[in-house]
């Protein structure tokens, strides 16, 4: 390899996108093309010379071009890693878009939606002939249950944008959520177009995936999953490639799969999971609400509840609201906090006849807050959280008379003592999922109790009698739905110090409750106000927009958005001032305040939608100068600012 080439006449030249986590290098870098490499395609994998670095580095070709002007001194392409094209022009508009808005790398974007190659994979793939046609009665069964919903078959035909109230029940062992999803990436297929299933978690991947199966033959559906192997992932992923259709389900970063997506379709948008904790922390949902713009795909948010960022949308007219012309309500019954200090009891006495009556005939679930046996002790004299003396974390206990357990450092506390009060003695003050089973065991003698946690999961339970205790996102399907559900700690749920928090209690309650059988009795208990009134009467869009109106004076997200600036408080400040000059100051900006401590502090700056892309460009340069400087001065980090756009619960 030359280090330049020159010359007199025209000459081959490739714009290369450098994958590199600097921010300095998010841009195009020119490169001639020596002609003993042959031909090179736009999306390919190169490798190329990084002059200031003395290295040769990783990187996708965007643009080839003839240059008829050899006058410039460009360096060499080293090599041609692979003819794939692994980058379509698709793939790279969405990574640079979704980059921009949320002040970051495309190579970071990319970086989660193109694997590793394993070049066995590679030499042995052969990209199907034929597009795989889903049964007649598939179709029929699809067209039917599309049917259901008021104006959804149009949303399809017509590339539209929906967001999508989901029928809260199971038919046999299917969930009508997961039957929407995939009716609609049968009727796309069908008409030989391919979809994008985003799920949260590999829980209702599976769930999907087994619907699907029953639907459409097995070449038809590409599972992508971060816990795949690395080979298999790879096979899916240039399976994606193809211009056969077929229907891409999967989490998060699945959004970017690359194929010509007629249907890019997302369950529960308001999961939590479905923010990528990666930089530039783009939501699937914002991901997927650019990818429609550009490639005019229909568009749907499924869930059994509305997320506030949906109904934002559905007020401004972006999303159609789409509900099922024959609503389902299901039999919600409240019990307030005034009844269990009353009777001192945490299950009241109607929600426990009305398991035990159902007991009796099938599964029973019962949702509780936590995993565990006893997640947090008290004092037993003067009701003091009982914390670790090394280091002062939480104090639990993972059994009856166990020795306690700090939840921070794993330490055994044998010789606790209490601060405040020197008592030798303490007490539960919670309950997980372990220790509910196993008072609901003794109080249900002759009934198996079944336990599905993070460290317990259960996928499905057959249609026997069974008390089902599961914390929350955790339930296992039930054949025939249960015969009753207990929502337990919902008033400690609502206790958690976030601006969402009663927004995520409804989905949880909601997904749950959606589990039962026609008819079954649910009980929501200790909990009153807004939040259960809503479940009560099943409006969780009215919820949504009176959730909505109240973050509006307050300019919180999603009425508003939010960026974080972190880093030294002089970059901060150089942040905080370029920001000003583009008319983002004053009340709209909190901080900054120091967190940890090792110097750093950390603002929240709160924006219009309209002043997004002039908010976004003014930090992405504030972050590319600060890594710039920080590269040049001695005894400073590699950088020391970042910004993270969109956050989804403010804090100092």
């Amino acid at each position: 390899m030359s280090p330049a080439t020159e010359g007199v006449g025209g000459r081959r030249i490739v714009r290369v996108l450098i994958d590199s986590p600097l921010p300095q290098l998010d841009r195009l870098f020119d490169y001639v093309v020596p002609d003993e490499l042959g031909e090179v395609t736009a999306g390919v994998r190169v490798k190329a010379p990084l002059r200031t670095a003395g290295r040769v580095i990783d990187g996708f070709v965007v643009e080839v071009a003839e240059e008829p002007d050899a006058a410039r001194t460009l360096s060499e392409i080293d090599s041609i890693v692979s003819p794939v094209q692994v980058m379509p022009d698709r793939l790279y508009r969405l990574a640079r878009r979704a980059a921009d808005r949320a002040a970051g790398s495309a190579s970071d974007i990319l970086r989660l939606a193109i694997p590793k190659r394993q070049v066995r994979v590679e030499k042995s793939w052969r990209a199907p002939e034929s597009t795989p046609e889903p049964a007649a009665d598939a179709v029929q069964r699809a067209t039917e249950i599309i049917a259901v919903y008021d104006g959804l078959p149009r949303v399809l035909s017509e590339s539209g944008r929906a967001a999508v109230e989901a029928v809260p029940v199971q038919r046999g062992d299917e969930p009508e959520w997961a039957l929407l999803l995939a009716s609609a990436a049968v009727l796309q297929l069908a008409d030989g177009r391919s979809s994008v299933l985003v799920v949260p978690d590999y829980r209702d991947q599976e769930v999907l995936l087994q619907t699907l199966a029953r639907m459409l033959p097995d070449d038809a559906v590409v599972r992508h999953d971060a816990r795949q192997a690395n080979p298999d992932r790879y096979r899916a992923f240039l399976r994606t490639l193809s211009e056969v259709p077929c229907v891409v389900v999967g989490n998060r970063s699945a959004v970017y799969s690359p194929v010509r997506a007629g249907l890019v379709a997302i369950w529960d948008d308001g999961d939590p999971l479905l923010a990528e904790p990666l930089a530039p922390y783009v939501h699937a949902r914002d991901a997927a609400l650019l990818r429609q713009e550009d490639e005019q795909s229909a568009l749907l948010l499924v869930g059994h509840t509305r997320s506030t960022d949906a109904e934002r949308l559905v007020q401004h007219g972006w999303l159609q609201d789409v509900t099922a012309t024959r609503r389902v309500i299901p039999k919600v019954r409240l019990s307030t906090p005034e009844e269990l200090e009353q009777t001192g009891q945490r299950v009241p006495s109607s929600a426990f006849a009305s398991a035990r009556a159902a007991a009796a005939e099938g599964p029973v679930l019962v949702q509780v807050a936590r995993p565990g046996f006893a997640p947090t002790l008290v004092c037993a004299s003067c009701r003091t959280p009982a914390r670790c003396t090394q280091c002062g974390g939480p104090l639990g206990a993972r059994r009856r008379g166990a020795v306690p357990v700090c939840g921070w450092c794993g330490r055994s506390a044998h010789s606790w003592r209490c601060g405040e009060c020197s008592s030798e003695q303490v007490r539960l003050a919670s309950s997980g999922t372990e220790r509910t089973a196993d008072e609901l065991g003794r109080a249900f003698p002759g009934v198996r109790v079944i336990v599905s946690d993070g460290a317990h999961p259960v996928q499905h339970v057959d249609a026997r009698p069974a008390l089902v205790v599961a914390t929350r996102g955790a339930e296992p399907l039930a054949s025939g739905g249960y015969r009753a559900v207990i929502l337990l700690d919902g008033a400690r749920m609502l206790q958690a110090p976030e601006l969402r928090i009663a927004e995520s209690c409804l989905r949880w309650w909601a997904n749950a409750a959606a589990l039962a059988a026609p008819g079954a009795p649910i009980h929501l208990v200790g909990v009153n106000g807004p939040v259960a009134r809503a479940l009560a009467t099943w409006s969780p869009a009215a919820y949504a927009r009176s959730e909505l109106e109240e973050r509006l004076p307050l300019r919180m997200p999603p009425a508003a958005r939010v960026a974080q600036i972190e880093g030294l408080p002089a970059s901060v400040r150089t942040a905080l001032d370029a920001l000003s000059r583009v008319g983002i100051s004053g009340e709209s900006v909190l901080g900054p305040l120091p967190v940890g401590d090792d110097g750093r502090v950390r603002a929240l700056v709160r924006f219009s939608y309209a002043a997004g892309q002039s908010v976004a460009g003014t930090l992405r340069a504030a972050v590319i100068a600060d890594a710039a400087q920080s590269r040049r001065g001695r005894g400073r980090p590699r950088t020391s600012l970042s910004v993270h756009l969109d956050i989804l619960e403010p804090e100092i």
